[in-house]
């Protein structure tokens, strides 16, 4: 159902998916608009200013199935500030508390992503520091939590001389006690250069930053000093201004986020990973792979993967790393389903190799780069345009 058409403001397309009864859903829509702008009963509005410009309006309802509905509103640009936090907030904040809703899709226009900037490097920039030319790539990751410093760099150092192309943080490494975060970045990095000297294979250590804002500069000071220019964010625990804040300040970084609490709102998967993340300056995005530990399906991160590469906006790329429960003889398959524009990550399948670890890394290496491919039917090969 399209609705009449209104005069033209600067503004954001938003989709929500609403679960409804037929007779209900217009209704139910423009709650939903009014919710995510003026939070207040329109009739007791009286400045013409507000609303025109201000009030969310319903573009159009389409049916999904019965019952269940895309309702695509327009939300007026200047309420988001042009911040991160004021972005989601104005996309979701109030309507995320209601379980019949969810934050299905975005277009947000050329204003909004150029304030942003997007990827500053891209899958381009990834495989350049890697030196991973056309093909997929290889990552794994130091776990488990607990481990000193010394522990995880000799961890680091029997992974890199698998010639992995990056070994990051476990999600939950931070600055605890037992490992912390200068300690660690100093004696990991050491030890994958020293690997990197005997295998020529310039593997990139991404640690996992984390805390505030201030917290997040001098680990950044600290990553630098000791040569590392490839960071981990999970902006759903940092928060989103944060992440923001350091994918703009620190342009010498790479950026890949990790999905930690994005599960926690109702977010679709391919809008949050693919598009949002990706434009608040994600250069590598780890999502849950299907088949693995969580419930995804394999539409859901073949979706993923597609927003990601797609053209958007002008915007460079951003590279899919599934994750999540993998294992080495699901290469051939992994690499068939999304194609060479890729980071296959293997953490505890490779960690439970044990002392045979550095052999299990190389093959795990080997059989991603002496991978043919099949059918092409990846996501990266069949990567739509959006706009």
């Amino acid at each position: 159902m399209q609705l009449k058409a209104q005069a033209s403001r600067p503004g954001i397309k938003v989709t929500y998916r609403v679960r409804a009864e037929p007779g209900t859903i217009e209704d139910r829509a423009r709650a939903i608009a009014v919710e995510q702008s003026v939070e207040m009963p329109v009739a007791a509005i009286s400045d013409p200013a507000i609303l025109d410009g201000i009030v969310g309006r319903v573009e159009a309802i389409a049916a999904v199935t019965e019952g269940l509905y895309d309702v695509r509103v327009d939300l007026a640009l200047a309420t988001t500030g042009l911040e991160a936090g004021q972005l989601f907030n104005m996309l979701f904040g109030n309507t995320s508390i209601h379980d019949d809703v969810v934050l299905q899709d975005l277009d947000p226009g050329p204003e909004l992503t150029a304030a942003f900037g997007g990827p500053r490097h891209g899958i381009a920039g990834v495989r350049a520091r890697v030196g991973a030319k056309g093909r997929a790539m290889t990552c794994s990751a130091l776990k488990p939590q607990g481990l000193a410093a010394s522990d995880l760099a000799d961890l680091a150092h029997r992974l890199a001389l698998g010639r992995l192309d990056a070994i990051k943080d476990d999600h939950g490494l931070a600055d605890q006690s037992y490992s912390p975060f200068a300690a660690r970045i100093a004696a990991v990095s050491a030890a994958v250069t020293r690997a990197a000297d005997r295998t020529g294979k310039p593997t990139r250590y991404v640690p996992s930053l984390g805390g505030s804002l201030d917290d997040l500069r001098r680990q950044v000071d600290v990553c630098r000093a000791h040569g590392v220019d490839f960071v981990m964010l999970a902006p759903m625990v940092i928060g989103l201004p944060s992440f923001a804040a350091i994918a703009r300040e620190a342009p010498d970084m790479a950026v890949m986020t990790h999905p930690a609490l994005a599960g926690a709102g109702r977010i679709a998967p391919p809008l949050h990973f693919g598009r949002l993340f990706r434009m608040l300056g994600a250069d590598a995005v780890v999502y849950p792979n299907h088949g693995g530990r969580f419930g995804y399906t394999a539409d859901t991160c073949r979706a993923i993967a597609r927003e990601g590469l797609a053209d958007w906006y002008g915007m460079a790329r951003t590279l899919p790393v599934p994750a999540g429960g993998m294992t080495l003889d699901r290469v051939p398959e992994m690499l068939d389903f999304y194609g060479a524009d890729v980071m296959l990550l293997i953490g505890g399948g490779l960690l439970a190799a044990g002392e045979r670890l550095t052999e299990e890394t190389a093959a795990f290496v080997d059989a991603v780069e002496g991978y043919a491919p099949q059918a092409m039917a990846g996501a990266g090969q069949q990567a739509s345009t959006v706009a």
